[in-house]
């Protein structure tokens, strides 16, 4: 049954209309306990920039030694910083996608997502899906996010296109596997324009940050 089990981009698809669906009313609901977090990012990243400019200025013409600058209180500070922003943050996700994905495919076979783009999990078979194989695949999920995603990537792969977490589980994806519906195409460009979007607004974030920073230390022209 190789022909049922679907492309990278389909999954994909699904998997990033569940994230939608689950990230955008966690992120309302935390808003308040998360934006103190975030926000000393800020300072953090300004003292980061500070300490790094002024060791080049000071080992000019040549370069600042990496152990110098890891050993500045800047870098320790700005590394606690965003791990007290990322980790609650990406630990509640997690949890939150974790129990979406196995509570609706141990309910109906499928993930809002999935169902939308004609997908459902099964066993190697095409049978249903052991109920306690469902947390156990989300929580294997964690290996194919922790091997850089090439656990997902596996997925790619003929004939099998089980993704790690599938294969810890005894599990695969199958469905329809066409060409995407407009839809999702149109879902998956969106995603690329606001990723283009969101680093062009961190590269001006960070140009200016890095321009305020030199005005400090070297003072007005």
């Amino acid at each position: 049954m190789a022909e049922r089990q679907v492309s990278l981009p389909r999954r994909y698809a699904a998997w990033s209309l569940d994230a939608a669906m689950v990230a955008l009313p966690l992120l309302a609901a935390l808003r308040g306990a998360l934006r103190p977090r975030w926000q000393a990012l800020g300072p953090a990243l300004e003292a980061l920039i500070d300490a790094v400019l002024r060791a080049l200025l000071q080992a000019a013409p040549g370069l600042p030694s990496p152990a110098a600058l890891a050993a500045d209180p800047a870098v320790a500070a700005f590394v606690s910083a965003l791990g007290a922003a990322l980790v609650p943050t990406m630990v509640v996700f997690a949890c939150a996608m974790g129990a979406w994905g196995a509570g609706f495919e141990a309910w109906r076979g499928a993930t809002p997502g999935k169902r939308a783009l004609g997908l459902r999990v099964a066993d190697a078979r095409g049978g249903p899906l052991a109920g306690w194989r469902h947390p156990l695949r989300q929580v294997a999920g964690l290996a194919s996010w922790l091997t850089l995603n090439l656990g997902h990537l596996l997925a790619a792969l003929p004939p099998r296109r089980q993704a790690l977490h599938d294969r810890i589980a005894g599990a695969r994806v199958e469905g329809e596997s066409g060409a995407l519906p407009g839809w999702a195409r149109a879902w998956l460009w969106l995603q690329a324009a606001l990723a283009c979007a969101a680093l062009a607004w961190l590269a001006m974030r960070l140009q200016a940050a890095v321009d305020a920073s030199l005005l400090r230390l070297l003072g007005p022209p």
